[in-house]
């Protein structure tokens, strides 16, 4: 069983202040990294660590072995770059020879659009330990704070006044404003560091892995509940989480199928298909509404499903049919579904109305754009796409931009 963390620790202060939320322009621009990062950045490409989006998806940063990378999801652009001093133990080849002037960072995430990130070591040559979350201020350019673990961080999340530290075995909920451990709790094996936190100011709901295989806890820290949810006979492999944390999709280790919760009582609200044959699903995405559900896989196939779920329901449990006024698009279903409780489940389930081809084999996560009706693609080799769907009539999706956000960009433009 894993110890308990080590208590947090202040490198550079004794007080952690809570961090201040500045609109976009506060963000410098790339012209004025050279102010901080006087080393010139390598021209070799770096090495992608771990992507993630920020909380409203607005932006998703790029964790390297040569530091992190902030862009904006839509429009896309570089915000900035931080390219870290590496540890003072490690001599990092110059960049003319293939070295990137910085250490590697496994792990990063934005808090919204404001100076506070937080971030792991990791790659080759890590800048911190991988045990250890480090909480970075933009404006002051250094690190405010630290949590450290006897074990290696397998993820994290951040809310405004809360930071939530996922181990192989634990998980821990910190308050921000001084980093007083809160809650923790046990979990299955959890390499993959799987969990989702609702970010609506209203509410409060945390669900990860359970303490068997298949199941899921689901936590309202509002109402003071905790809901176990047997989702899947094997491994949850993926989670997501509606802004207002009434609702969750979940797949499992077999990839074939994605299940839609109502986390208040567990009611299965809707089963969805991603496909026949065994995948490894990336990431799952819900779209501002709860009217969509994205899903990427090792496949190499973005899949969009339409949900029933009626977003503005109290009970959050009700399903409904295509609206007269917008005839949203509905995910097709056999017309054998009529006697399902005959046939086997792959009859009843429902599979996606629109799709868009990748790479198969390549590792890409995904989010809902902020334009109606359009989905972001980020993938592991640096490439993002921006595509469109069609909600009336489905089908193959329109690539609306692609871009390589690894490649240097021209701080003129930006």
């Amino acid at each position: 069983m894993p110890t308990s963390p080590a208590p947090p620790a202040f490198p550079t202060s004794d007080k952690f202040s809570p961090p201040t939320i500045p609109c976009e322009t506060d963000w410098p621009s790339l012209s004025s990294i050279s102010q901080i990062n006087p080393k010139p950045i390598s021209e070799t490409a770096p090495t992608v660590l771990s992507l993630s989006f920020n909380q409203d998806f607005t932006c998703f940063a790029a964790a390297t072995n040569h530091g992190f990378r902030i862009y904006n999801s839509s429009p896309f652009r570089e915000v900035f770059r931080r390219t870290l001093p590496p540890p003072p133990s490690v001599r990092l080849p110059p960049a003319s020879n293939g070295g990137g002037g910085g250490g590697g960072i496994g792990l990063v995430q934005m808090l919204f659009r404001c100076n506070i990130i937080a971030f792991v070591g990791g790659g080759p040559n890590p800048n911190y330990p991988p045990n250890k979350v480090m909480l970075w201020d933009d404006h002051q350019c250094r690190c405010i704070g630290e949590l450290s673990f006897r074990s290696d961080v397998k993820s994290f999340r951040l809310l405004r006044n809360r930071i939530i530290i996922i181990l192989l075995q634990k998980l821990f909920v910190y308050n921000v404003a001084d980093l007083k451990l809160l809650y923790q709790t046990e979990t299955i094996s959890n390499p993959k560091g799987l969990c989702e936190v609702s970010c609506s100011s209203n509410s409060f709901v945390l669900v990860c892995p359970g303490l068997l295989k298949g199941q899921v806890r689901v936590e309202h820290y509002n109402s003071k509940t905790t809901k176990f949810i047997m989702a899947h006979d094997s491994r949850v492999a993926a989670l997501a989480l509606t802004l207002d944390g009434r609702i969750m999709a979940t797949a499992s280790s077999k990839g074939t199928l994605v299940r839609v919760f109502n986390t208040l009582d567990g009611t299965l609200l809707q089963e969805l298909r991603r496909g026949t044959d065994r995948a490894e699903i990336h990431s799952l995405a819900f779209s501002s509404t709860a009217q969509w559900l994205a899903a990427s896989s090792n496949r190499g196939t973005v899949h969009v499903f339409s949900l029933k779920v009626d977003a503005g329901s109290s009970g959050s449990n009700t399903l409904h049919g295509a609206s007269e006024s917008n005839h949203s698009l509905q995910s097709p279903q056999s017309s054998l579904s009529l006697i399902k409780g005959v046939l086997p489940k792959y009859f009843s389930s429902e599979w996606s109305v629109a799709k868009f081809h990748l790479r198969e084999g390549s590792h890409y996560i995904v989010a809902f754009g902020q334009q109606e009706n359009t989905i972001v693609i980020l993938g592991m080799d640096g490439s993002y796409y921006l595509c469109e769907f069609d909600a009336v009539s489905g089908g193959r999706m329109t690539q609306l931009e692609h871009h390589n956000f690894l490649k240097p960009e021209d701080p003129s433009t930006v």
